[in-house]
């Protein structure tokens, strides 16, 4: 009989009163829950240790949270939720540029943060699909919608046969739009089916910020958007 392995967790923060607690608490949880107080050493634990998550803080010595997840994205997709105690919405939108896939500001409480580790995990771990519809193109894993190309086995998005960097949470989103062109979708809805957050909804920030970053990257003039647009009281959508 086999034994399931608990999923590990890196907590980095150098406030260690912080970390401790987190520890705990995440160890209560069922996870095994690993600590690092410095950017060099998170970069280092972060890329050999086999993490499930990261939980990451913005301010750190040595590395600060940015440059750590930065250097992380270059190698692994391993979830990662920014830590931040302020509440600029620079971080936020630096954080989810550079491959984040959330972030939470402190003080912030236990359940939310067990709902957003819970939820990333079994996406991470393929234990939940993202993407209910299936694609309108049968037989072919690429959609292309304009000049755009969105092809799900290389994870890629061209447009006008140029590559297009998205972020893992980016590119996500904009797949799931596309595969359900034209259903409209409310930002709490976009929450539970793209970051996975069942029964809790996160910030809804996060969204209006990731659909931003995406806007600039694939359509001509971002104010005035072509591809992803938004229908007040109603929702996003591809159109």
């Amino acid at each position: 009989m086999s034994v399931e392995l608990k999923k590990r967790i890196l907590i980095v923060d150098d406030e260690k009163d912080i970390t401790e607690i987190l520890a705990y608490n995440i160890s209560r949880q069922g996870y095994e829950a690993d600590v690092a107080f410095d950017g060099e050493s998170a970069l280092s634990m972060a890329l050999t240790g086999g993490y499930d998550l990261i939980l990451l803080d913005v301010m750190l010595p040595k590395l600060d949270g940015f440059i750590v997840c930065t250097r992380i994205r270059e190698k692994l997709d391993t979830p990662i939720i920014m830590l931040t105690a302020r509440e600029e919405e620079n971080d936020k939108i630096t954080g989810l540029e550079l491959g984040a896939d959330d972030y939470m500001t402190k003080p912030f409480a236990l359940g939310e943060l067990f709902s957003r580790i819970k939820a990333n995990i079994r996406r991470y771990s393929g234990e939940t699909r993202i993407y209910p519809t299936p694609l309108v193109v049968p037989d072919t894993n690429t959609i292309k919608i304009g000049s755009l190309e969105i092809n799900s086995d290389k994870y890629s998005v061209k447009k006008d046969g140029n590559e297009i960097s998205l972020s893992k949470k980016e590119y996500e989103l904009l797949e799931f739009l596309a595969r359900n062109r034209g259903n409209k979708y409310q930002r709490e809805e976009l929450l539970q089916e793209v970051w996975g957050y069942e029964g809790f909804y996160g910030d809804i920030r996060t969204v209006d910020v990731t659909i931003s970053r995406i806007r600039k990257k694939i359509e001509d003039n971002p104010s005035e958007p072509q591809y992803i647009q938004n229908k007040r009281g109603i929702g996003y959508y591809m159109a």
